[in-house]
């Protein structure tokens, strides 16, 4: 079974880049969610995520590495395994440029010559230990978590989440989600995550799932079949060229995926950490030097404290881990 990762990622040092955003963006107060710079600064640790790649992941069969046309100086395009992808080359042009990060993950499944079997990585992802394709896939299906998450929370990103909630509900009935894929729902190894599960199995309406902060597998064909069926709500809200709280996120495919029984069960919470680096900076150095888990996420936020030094502390236990050049690199 091939199994290709797709990376997004911008540098927004770039003047072209800086340009156009100052332009689209209306002088935006910088500091709020849709346009903060914490959305697109780079940490400088990209080469890092490759380095994890080729050390702990090295069965991965194309990286698919997606920007606006923006490639690192360092980065050797002549590997085999690296193929560069354009905004342009999957996304309509009606919608370019995009600064909204839900917008370029509803069109990656139109990547040219993508995997049916494909994981997603933000640029905050990193593998810091050794991880088999198992991890992502298991009989052809994608490994996850099916496990309600009661979260009574307003916040912009909840808001959005129940945009993909209201469409789930039109083509699924609980119950007989439920009902059908039994053993996924409730499979010993989601322990007490599944904890709403047995709350909740009575419940006529599906709620928001557990979202692991995490590299996500997907098969091409679930993005198909949510255009098939969603087609109108994803391309009338591809117009937001920043985030808004009209967006459809990645999860109303995870949904879906879920929904439809195609995932085999797997708790992601066991070997995947996300680390805000706002209040905890310290932890996430320690879990890289000591390769705690397989997966983490560096979560980034305009108010850490000491910026500069938190970034070289951890690139410093990168370094540790991966000191090696690899032959993604020049």
């Amino acid at each position: 079974m091939d199994i290709d990762f797709v990376i997004t990622w911008v540098d927004m040092n770039d003047p072209k880049w800086q340009a156009d955003f100052a332009k689209f963006s209306g002088n935006k107060d910088n500091t709020k969610n849709g346009v903060s710079e914490a959305r697109f600064r780079d940490y400088g640790l990209l080469k890092y995520w490759f380095r994890g790649v080729e050390k702990f992941a090295p069965w991965v069969r194309r990286i698919h590495f997606v920007s606006s046309g923006q490639i690192p100086e360092w980065l050797n395009t002549d590997n085999p395994k690296i193929h560069i992808v354009d905004h342009k080359d999957f996304i309509p042009g009606q919608f370019l440029p995009t600064y909204n990060s839900v917008v370029i993950e509803r069109y990656i499944y139109n990547i040219p010559g993508l995997a049916e079997h494909f994981v997603y990585f933000n640029d905050d992802f990193y593998i810091i230990n050794h991880i088999g394709p198992d991890r992502f896939f298991r009989n052809g299906l994608p490994c996850d978590i099916a496990a309600f998450l009661y979260n009574p929370s307003w916040s912009q990103w909840y808001r959005r989440i129940k945009n993909n909630i209201n469409i789930i509900n039109r083509h699924f009935d609980k119950k007989e989600v439920m009902a059908r894929d039994h053993d996924k729902w409730f499979d010993k190894s989601y322990g007490s995550k599944a904890r709403w599960n047995r709350l909740l199995r009575h419940y006529g309406k599906f709620i928001t799932l557990r979202t692991p902060h995490n590299a996500q597998p997907f098969l091409k064909t679930t993005f198909e079949e949510v255009w098939n069926a969603a087609g109108k709500e994803l391309t009338e809200t591809s117009a937001n060229r920043f985030r808004a709280l009209s967006d459809y996120t990645p999860e109303l495919f995870r949904t879906w995926q879920i929904c439809k029984g195609n995932f085999e069960p797997y708790n992601t919470y066991q070997d995947t950490k996300m680390f805000p680096l706002m209040i905890r900076p310290k932890q996430a150095v320690q879990a890289i030097y000591n390769q705690s888990y397989s997966l983490i996420c560096l979560n980034d936020n305009v108010h850490i404290r000491n910026y500069t030094q938190v970034m070289e502390n951890i690139r410093s236990a990168f370094e540790h881990i991966l000191p090696e050049k690899s032959d993604f690199e020049h």
